[in-house]
């Protein structure tokens, strides 16, 4: 019988020693490549994300930034997956290459408009924006009256300002928030209704005018704003980009945002467009990452320490968690964007 029990408990040791392996041997990280839009950079470079990513999935998401329109038609060779800020893309991925294999809208943000408290101040004097409740909003038919007319930063009070009223934006040819922006300031100069493929070219002259005298723009939504943070108000008085960049920094530079927190400002655009942020998934691990990043511990991170509404966190109500002034709870006010094909022609006007 003695043998016999020790021969059980040998058995019993190895059993557990086998299954101690697989339990405690951490599973290979599949990794992955795709393209990125640069205003999701701080999220998948966030360490409490990779960890998260590779210890439930076993997956690290590589990437390459490009810019949102520009991505779809880049060289996808080894590609797993597209991660452009719009639906726009979504529909360009659809004209020039086919129904794509699977997408998810993945996050969410609104456009909004930076800026610093003396422009704010002076914009607010001269009725192009209000405040409600400590919000701050553009009353965008205002807006697009003063440039226009041709209203130089002296007319509202900043002489030290050179030249005329404008949001700088990032290349609407190809990039998602320039884009959305030609989009918004489109359907305002059409009278607040969404441009289609004919009503469209009422607005083209208006549209082409705002865009030449920018000048040269960005190609990335991170690189325009940390341009923005750099060069300060002479260079970059407002800028059109998204809403959780200013959260996202605000978090993780708490010591920083504590010297200028008081400066820079938000205000959101009346009305606004939302950038959907999709993914676009090219083969099997292009999928695999779609569930991934649509688990809820994920998308709570997104939330509380990138800015991204989620619509999953149930938290997006405690907006005092960034300690940055002024973030809504809640986004109303919202206009569609002009459909695929009337972006096409905004695109094509604007790159001529």
């Amino acid at each position: 019988m003695k043998p016999k029990w020790i021969g059980l408990g040998i058995l019993i040791i190895v059993m557990a020693a086998v299954i101690g392996y697989f339990i405690l041997t951490p599973k290979p990280v599949d990794k992955i490549n795709g393209y990125l839009g640069g205003e999701k950079i701080g999220l998948f470079e966030d360490e409490n994300f990779k960890k998260e990513m590779a210890k439930k999935y076993s997956l690290e998401l590589n990437y390459r930034k490009a810019g949102s329109l520009d991505m779809i038609k880049a060289d996808k060779e080894g590609m797993s997956y597209l991660f452009p800020a719009s639906q726009t893309a979504l529909e360009l991925y659809r004209a020039e290459i086919g129904s794509p294999r699977r997408y998810e809208i993945i996050l969410n943000t609104p456009l909004v408009i930076y800026t610093h408290s003396l422009v704010r101040d002076s914009l607010q004097e001269a009725g192009i924006v209000f405040e409600s409740n400590g919000s701050y909003f553009m009353d965008m038919n205002k807006f697009v009256a003063a440039v226009k007319e041709g209203k130089t930063w002296a007319d509202i009070g900043l002489p030290q300002l050179y030249g005329s009223i404008s949001v700088k934006t990032t290349d609407p040819t190809k990039s998602n928030s320039g884009n959305m922006f030609a989009g918004l300031l489109a359907n305002t100069m059409n009278g607040g209704r969404v441009v289609d493929s004919t009503s469209v070219y009422k607005v083209l002259p208006d549209l082409k005018d705002f865009f030449k005298r920018m000048g040269y723009m960005d190609t990335s939504s991170a690189d325009l704003f940390d341009q923005f943070l750099k060069m300060g108000v002479g260079s970059y008085p407002m800028i059109a980009a998204y809403e959780n960049q200013i959260l996202e920094f605000a978090v993780t530079n708490p010591d920083i945002w504590k010297k200028v927190g008081d400066d820079l400002c938000i205000i959101y655009p009346t009305p606004t467009v939302y950038s959907s942020h999709v993914m676009i998934a090219l083969d099997e691990k292009g999928d695999y990452a779609i569930d991934a990043l649509m688990d809820p511990v994920i998308q709570d991170i997104a939330w509380k320490d990138h800015g991204f509404r989620t619509g999953i966190s149930g938290t997006q109500a405690e907006t005092d968690v960034f300690g940055v002034n002024g973030v809504l709870s809640q986004i109303t006010g919202v206009m569609p964007m002009p459909d695929f094909r009337t972006m096409d022609i905004i695109v094509n006007e604007l790159s001529n």
